[in-house]
């Protein structure tokens, strides 16, 4: 198979240069790193020790721990590219972990994987790397990088069922001008078969699952350890002012949640808002899920106009308020204070506070991201921000 059939266009085509790859011991970095060494570049790989949680770094599906760390430095040491391993714990506890608790404990949905991204492998390994001479970073991500008319752009995978932009919408400009993700225009299944005609030892090896630093995989152990304060019993409300009934932490809770209430009522009840400040769980209806406007903060902008003025109008886009759901017609507007809220086209269930809202080009699947942010609120009804 010809490497620059198989490689993305900026990496098969590049002249020679030096390149660090993020290793983190599984089949996809694994891969890069062998295609890119393979293609003449100075290959230097890099695995970042980001926890040690005890039973996470050897339970099946964990990554940047225990085996993982050893398959990557065998994967190496095959290729014969030199190897380093470093120290993040501390960087990754401050970063993500802690942000996470404080998240959870504010009554919000975090997702640590794109904080993860964008603070410690496009952030501090971006700078390690350049440390080292490399002119780039490139990463085992599925998502598109090309170079546009006015600087590099993202678009989605080719394969949709692993395209990862949802994580990745808040990763900068300037990181995407040292960033490359080789992946992009590969089904996982070819980069299986890759795995095993380069001959790497992790060609069948899982792939990792869920949030990594949470062995157990019940978020709530992580925060009542970070966060014990986080426990205290409140009141479970209904939207219409009645109480049904006491939580023992609202951590034990996500918006949109049906079973284990704990409460007994004439009818299905859902987790419609935590509400941090008051320690309350409200509960109601289902049709009281229903979310058109989802206003947004710390927003990332990838477009090719300046937000301000490319949405001053409404800009008509398609968003994705869910990682394991498609971008859905939407517009997205920004206020005369600076303030921006996406308007869904149609009204979405159990939207949660301090999950990412997207922003896509199209509905297709070579859509261009132009973006993200975090949400902050929802509303019910289509409520635009104060025009310009």
């Amino acid at each position: 198979m010809n490497n620059a059939a198989i490689l993305s266009k900026s990496a098969a085509q590049a002249r020679p240069r030096r390149i660090v790859v993020a290793m983190s011991g599984g089949v996809d970095s694994s891969v890069v790193a062998a295609l890119l060494k393979r293609a003449g570049h100075d290959v230097i790989g890099i695995t970042l020790q980001l926890y040690d949680h005890g039973a996470a770094t050897s339970r099946k599906g964990a990554c940047c721990a225990g085996q993982d760390i050893h398959d990557a430095r065998r994967v190496a040491e095959a290729l014969g590219i030199p190897h380093y391993v470093l120290d993040y714990e501390e960087r990754f506890q401050r970063a993500v972990i802690d942000s996470f608790a404080d998240s959870y404990v504010a009554g919000e949905t975090p997702i640590p994987c794109v904080n993860c991204n964008t603070q410690i492998k496009f952030k501090d390994l971006l700078e390690t790397a350049t440390e080292l001479g490399a002119e780039v970073l490139a990463t085992g991500h599925y998502i598109r990088r090309r170079d546009g008319e006015r600087g590099p752009i993202l678009a989605r995978a080719e394969d949709a069922e692993r395209d990862q932009s949802y994580f990745l919408f808040s990763t900068t400009r300037q990181q995407l001008d040292k960033l490359w993700f080789p992946l992009g225009d590969l089904p996982k299944s070819e980069v299986r078969a890759l795995a095993r005609e380069l001959g790497l030892v992790v060609a069948d090896k899982a792939d990792s699952q869920d949030i990594c630093f949470v062995p157990s995989g019940s978020y709530a152990d992580i925060i009542e350890r970070l966060k014990p304060e986080a426990l205290t019993p409140g009141n479970i409300v209904h939207v219409d002012g009645r109480v049904l009934g006491s939580h023992n932490g609202i951590i034990h809770y996500t918006v949109g949640q049906r079973r284990g209430l704990g409460i007994a009522c004439g009818e299905p009840l859902y987790v419609v808002k935590l509400k941090a400040d008051a320690n309350e769980v409200v509960v109601g209806p289902r049709e009281a899920l229903a979310t058109r406007t989802v206003e947004l903060r710390d927003v990332n902008w990838l477009g090719d106009e300046p937000l301000e003025r490319a949405a001053v109008n409404g800009l008509e886009i398609h968003a994705r308020i869910r990682s394991t759901q498609a971008p859905t017609p939407a517009m997205l507007h920004v206020g005369r204070d600076g303030r921006t809220s996406v308007v869904l086209h149609e009204a979405t269930d159990g939207i949660a506070t301090g999950q990412a809202c997207v922003f896509y080009s199209d509905g297709s699947a070579q859509a261009r991201i132009l973006g993200g942010g975090w949400i902050g609120a929802t509303r019910k009804d289509a409520e635009l921000p104060l025009a310009s």
